[in-house]
């Protein structure tokens, strides 16, 4: 199985080192626009192999897509990241010239391959890349609930001070700092609800951090994160790959489900080896709905911005 990564930076490389430590597919390809620096990280990654025990051929290309022929999935990085201050709608301009040229180049070999979007901001680069292709909706997915569900579960796991991997919660809505939605009410500790084990201020501190967990660490860091979205995409891959079938929350086109039409917005999805195989629609309560309207409305005023 062979994955492309467009865009070698620090997410993307990120990405195809996840893959290839869990052996996820047996081939991935990195490219950049920049020449020398895809293979430069491919060969950085390759050279993990013999101490990190993995098979997986990671090879670099400087804007060759010929590498990428028959790839079962194309993920999708590219563009300028946030810098201190930014919101994610400032690069919508810029990205979606990129994403329209890196679409159409990685289409052009690898014709039936699903796309997972990375690229900010998120939901808006996901409608553009639909509306650049034509694609079936199953085929292009934005990762950021993947993203913002992780995040909610470090949280949740700080504030409980229990171990992360027992811990279910996701995040819908948006892939923004006012527009995600916690849903605390759906989140668990080993099946109990932490409701029930949190008071409400301690349940809106983590909602809170959760919303801004993006923001939080680009100022920290000077610009995005990368260990938690490189590790959010591959997730994404693996459940397509290996047709998990997982829920997921992702951004993927409405088409009347939550009442929502011709918008790309974070719902809990099943993933599997047709990309989208079933949006589930779960059941929210008036004060969830509401901030899901609110989120919808955001995320169509962002997209009046796209001219693709």
């Amino acid at each position: 199985m062979k994955v492309t990564i467009i865009g070698a930076g620090n997410v993307g490389a990120t990405c195809a080192e996840v893959i290839a430590n869990r052996r996820i597919a047996s081939e991935v390809v990195l490219v950049d626009i920049a020449e020398g620096y895809a293979e430069g990280k491919a060969m950085d990654i390759m050279q993990c192999a013999s101490n990190s025990k993995f098979d997986t051929i990671v090879k670099g290309s400087s804007n060759d897509y010929s590498l990428t022929a028959n790839s079962e999935v194309v993920v999708v990085t590219s563009g300028i990241p946030r810098k201190p201050g930014m919101t994610r709608e400032e690069l919508i301009g810029t990205n979606a010239a990129v994403v329209k040229s890196v679409m159409e180049s990685a289409l052009k070999y690898s014709p039936n391959a699903i796309f997972v979007m990375v690229t900010n901001p998120l939901d808006t680069m996901t409608l553009a890349a639909l509306k650049i292709t034509g694609l079936d909706r199953k085929r292009i997915i934005g990762m950021g609930g993947a993203l913002d569900s992780a995040r909610f579960k470090y949280f949740l796991s700080q504030k409980l001070n229990k171990p992360v991997y027992d811990i279910e919660g996701m995040v819908i809505g948006g892939h923004g700092d006012t527009t995600m939605i916690p849903l605390i009410r759906y989140a668990t500790y080993k099946g109990m609800p932490v409701t029930e084990l949190l008071s409400v201020e301690e349940q809106e501190e983590v909602c809170k951090s959760t919303m801004v967990g993006g923001a939080t660490l680009t100022k920290l860091l000077g610009t995005s994160a990368w260990y938690a979205p490189g590790a959010a995409v591959a997730n994404v891959v693996e459940s397509i790959l290996n047709d998990f079938k997982r829920m997921i929350p992702c951004s993927v086109l409405l088409d009347g489900e939550y009442g929502q039409k011709g918008l790309c917005i974070g719902v809990p999805c099943i993933i599997g080896k047709n990309g989208l195989e079933e949006i589930v629609e779960i059941n929210l309560n008036d004060k969830e709905t509401e901030k899901f309207l609110a989120s919808v409305e955001a995320v169509h005023n962002t997209n009046k911005e796209l001219t693709v």
